[in-house]
């Protein structure tokens, strides 16, 4: 006989089951509202954070490049081309393909040829956004290439206001820097300053009238006896007023909107080079190349040349020498190798960049301001010994 233990065990009725349901539900659907709201705030700071992000790109961009316009501009390039309320062009020697060039802000050793030199007159063209043909003379071989920056309207999207920043170097195609501008209502993407000289009264600077815009260099030869009144106020321009709004890309109550003024200044503005540019230099040397080892393990090709004539006399306009290197039975020299500033004597290169076994052919030739080549100087062939293991 089984004795009962005296416990009973009761079920779950479905009115308790019911409750913890509804209970259940309660809690997941508040953890799902605080989970959306979380992600949409998540959201909400990603596009907030991209819009200013996509902001402080553009302003740094064109601080970084519109700064330089000038330098590096040959006699009688201007270093200002157009000025307008959306579109801004000058020259500058912004980036070389030749390493070591001491002139340039960057070097790029993927540059094209045809974006680090000024364009020849063969080569005019329409800016972009623009009626104004540029270049109106020939200043090649000049480094200086003409940088645009101009804004045009995004078809890409259904809005109406929405305009992107492009960048477009002589005639290569128009880069995009960035996207979700919002086109200004009112105020102008572009304003200018200028220096005002009156003959009577201190210099001063003052603000161009938007009414007044665009500004063209319609001469073609910048301080040309014809560049005064009108056509030089272009050349008086000192800085640029930048104001840029961006939005994260929502519409209405949705969107966010970010907007940052900014005076870029441009140094080289109205500094003339006073160093006369004549005929080619000329380079009365010779070029020796010779393998050698510097210290025990430490071993080079040392190229050495002396000045030109035209860089302590003469003309004196030399600026740099370059030096251009093959493999020995080489179709052609190619780009340059390297570049080296003026101002020593003897001129001393140390290659490192060679190969056990193979036999090697330099020239160099200095550069003046204009800036032309002086003839080639060719150096013998120099053979680098085989690696012993």
């Amino acid at each position: 006989m089984t004795q009962s233990s005296g416990l009973t065990r009761r079920g779950v009725t479905l009115i308790e089951l019911m409750i913890t349901l509804v209970v259940f539900g309660i809690v997941v659907a508040g953890a799902l509202q605080l989970l959306d709201s979380q992600g949409k705030a998540v959201r909400l700071g990603n596009q907030k954070l991209g819009a200013l992000q996509q902001l402080q790109f553009s302003m740094s961009t064109l601080d970084n490049q519109i700064r330089i316009a000038g330098g590096g501009v040959v006699a009688n390039q201007p270093f200002l081309v157009y000025a307008g309320t959306d579109v801004i062009a000058f020259n500058a020697d912004y980036a070389t393909n030749v390493a070591n060039d001491p002139f340039a802000a960057y070097y790029d050793p993927d540059a094209p040829n045809g974006t680090v030199s000024a364009m020849k007159l063969a080569d005019k063209r329409e800016l972009t956004n623009t009626t104004f043909e540029y270049p109106l003379a020939s200043f090649a071989p000049s480094p200086a290439e003409t940088i645009t920056f101009f804004f045009a309207p995004d078809t890409g999207t259904a809005r109406t206001d929405d305009a992107i920043l492009f960048r477009q170097v002589n005639a290569d195609p128009p880069e995009v820097v960035a996207r979700n501008i919002i086109s200004n209502t009112g105020t102008p993407y572009f304003t200018y300053m200028r220096v005002v000289a009156p003959k009577d009264k201190a210099e001063y600077i003052d603000s161009v009238k938007t009414k007044d815009l665009p500004l063209m260099h319609s001469e073609p030869q910048h301080l040309s006896p014809k560049d005064v009144d009108a056509k030089a106020l272009i050349d008086s321009v000192r800085a640029v007023r930048v104001t840029l709004t961006v939005t994260d890309g929502n519409t209405g109550a949705a969107e966010h909107r970010r907007t940052l003024t900014h005076l870029i200044t441009m140094p080289n503005a109205g500094l003339v080079t006073d160093r006369s540019c004549g005929d080619e230099p000329q380079l009365s040397t010779t070029l020796q190349a010779v393998f050698v080892e510097l210290t025990p393990g430490d071993t080079a090709i040392r190229l050495q040349w002396n000045p030109s004539v035209d860089e302590l006399s003469g003309e004196k306009d030399v600026v740099r020498y370059v030096v251009w290197r093959k493999l020995q039975g080489a179709a052609d020299w190619g780009d340059p190798y390297v570049s080296m500033p003026g101002g020593q004597d003897p001129y001393i290169w140390l290659d490192y960049g060679w190969e056990h076994g193979s036999t090697y052919l330099f020239r160099v030739a200095a550069q003046d301001c204009s800036p032309s080549y002086s003839p080639f100087v060719e150096s013998s062939p120099v053979t680098v010994p085989v690696a012993v293991p």
